[in-house]
Formats: structure tokens, C-alpha cells, sequence
């Protein structure tokens, strides 16, 4: 059983991506709304990949990432960043360049079909279904 880690405060998207993530035998979602809780679950769960939102209450996702990828215990863990930042730079003040220095193994944008999310999910997971 895979363990995926999904962190954003949209509570719709988060049951229908939980949904489409669940779908797939073998893969169960845990969720936090915000990256600080994001990154307790992470320590705690130690999930096979995470999936982050960038613009979120308390911290965004891009520091969220960097707190992930500075952590020896976490930093091996696939990090998909899965937003909509480029359709609203304008409602954060969390920057594009912030965003390219990333080091997330994907990077998508909202709206992403269901089939597409699976197969980025299941090409960092290496799994073949």
C-alpha cells in the first residue's frame, strides 16, 4: 500500500483528488490543509510521495517543499506541486522565482484530468497499473 500525502485548503478538490488517487488499488490519501500540518503528517507518516498546493493559509507550498527536501528524513520522498500559482500570482506575494528553484520531481497545473494525475502519480511511484 502506497501512502500519499495531499496537502491543500481547497476542501473540494482534496475529496474529489482523494477520490481519484483511491481509486487506484493500492494507494491511500492523507490529507492536511495547510503546509505546516502537511509537514507534521509528513514526519510522522512518512508518506511515499507528497502532493502540495502552493498557495495556502500559514505556509505555502514552495516553503513547504524546501522544508521537505531539507529534512534527511523526508527529502527522498517525490514531491508533486499540483496548483493553480500561474492563473493567481496576482492574489500572493509568493513569487515565480521562489517556484523555479524548486526541487519537486513534477509540476502541475489546475485543472489536471484524473488519468493524467494517475499516470504522474504512478510514474514516481513506479508502479504499472
Amino acid at each position: 500500500m502506497y501512502k500519499i500525502l495531499l496537502v491543500d485548503d481547497d476542501p473540494d478538490f482534496v475529496a474529489a483528488t482523494k477520490t481519484v488517487l483511491e481509486s487506484r488499488s493500492g494507494y491511500k490519501v492523507l490529507t492536511a490543509s495547510d503546509g505546516v500540518f502537511g509537514l507534521l503528517i509528513a514526519k510522522a507518516e512518512k508518506p511515499d510521495l507528497i502532493i502540495l498546493d502552493v498557495i495556502m493559509p500559514f505556509e505555502d507550498g514552495f516553503t513547504a517543499a524546501r522544508q521537505l527536501k531539507v529534512n534527511p528524513e523526508l527529502s527522498k520522498i517525490p514531491v508533486i506541486i499540483l496548483t493553480s500559482f500561474s492563473q493567481r500570482m496576482g492574489e500572493t506575494d509568493v513569487s515565480v522565482a521562489q517556484g523555479m528553484e524548486l526541487e519537486a520531481e513534477d509540476y502541475v497545473e489546475k485543472p489536471v484530468s484524473p488519468q493524467e494525475l494517475l499516470r504522474r502519480v504512478d510514474k514516481l511511484l513506479k508502479t504499472e497499473n
